[in-house]
């Protein structure tokens, strides 16, 4: 599904750069876009009936079952950071808005970082393999325009015993700051009565598209019952990763990629995009954490 040609500027909040993600050789177009943007004062897995991957690794960590790393091309087992005793401290929204998040706020030494996938346009049924096969806990961004020809893909991610789950990123992607309150409003809610309907449950995390958004936008996502609205520090392309700032991964870094086919990420698949990002986390020494134990 192609998106508006256009990237939207953005700005980074304080201390992180701007930074476009287009120019580069193996970035994706269109792509969406990176950091933190406000224009108002702000405040900054084991999950439950999930199955647990087998113990193993380095302390503190659980590993995915040693063939399944093999399968997939990663040169070792994926290390899984557990449940954090006690959830990282986010400063509250203001009155009325909802909290926004582009970081986890972890220790300087826990090398946690999270994935979430974006959109739905590609619905590769090896993909539901992979991630079953790893456990991968993925936070889902979906939108209805793109998705819900076939939701029914995306159930099976979220319930293959990763505790991966569902959340919302509109009913047709539009770059929210061109859109009055209410335009806004309908969109978000719009987004999530249709996944409450068909999944069950009203999602507690939204993900403006491009990362653009307002006030309006913060109270209107209030408004619809969403209680944080996810950024994102780093970005997958095709090959590599691109950053917010600086050149490597952080701890606590939130991952954005999205569910993209051959015709979007030039060639390449969904598979085959997920695998070196996979291999980039492991090349760092990351762990892969579920965003929803730490929020």
């Amino acid at each position: 599904m192609k998106h508006a040609r256009r990237l939207v500027a953005g700005t980074l909040t304080a201390g992180a750069l701007a930074l476009s993600l287009t120019g580069c050789g193996d970035s994706v177009d269109p792509i969406e876009r990176l950091g933190r943007k406000t224009t108002e004062a702000r405040a900054t897995p084991s999950p439950s009936g999930a199955a647990t991957p087998s113990a193993g690794g380095s302390e503190g960590s659980v590993a995915a079952a040693d063939e399944a790393y093999k399968k997939w091309g990663l040169s070792g087992p994926l290390q899984y950071a557990p449940k954090p005793a006690v959830k990282p401290q986010i400063p509250p929204a203001k009155e009325g808005r909802v909290q926004v998040v582009d970081r986890i706020p972890v220790p300087a030494d826990d090398k946690v970082v999270f994935l979430t996938f974006d959109d739905g346009a590609e619905k590769d049924p090896e993909f539901l393999k992979m991630a079953a096969d790893l456990k991968l806990p993925i936070s889902m961004f979906l939108t209805d325009s793109i998705a819900s020809s076939d939701y029914g893909h995306f159930e099976k991610l979220r319930d293959n015993g990763s505790g991966s789950t569902i959340n919302n990123h509109t009913l047709t992607h539009p770059n929210l700051r061109t859109l009055s309150f209410e335009a806004q409003k309908k969109e978000i809610c719009g987004q999530q009565e249709r996944l409450e309907k068909r999944f069950g449950k009203r999602p507690p995390f939204f993900r403006p598209p491009y990362g653009n958004h307002n006030d309006d936008t913060l109270r209107a996502a209030h408004e619809c019952g969403v209680s944080q609205l996810l950024l994102w520090r780093v970005s997958m392309q095709i090959n590599n990763f691109q950053y917010a700032e600086g050149s490597a991964l952080k701890p606590g870094d939130i991952i954005l990629a999205h569910f993209r086919g051959p015709s979007e990420l030039k060639g390449a698949s969904e598979i085959q995009m997920t695998t070196r990002m996979l291999q980039r986390i492991q090349e760092q020494g990351y762990r892969i954490g579920r965003l929803e134990d730490y929020l």
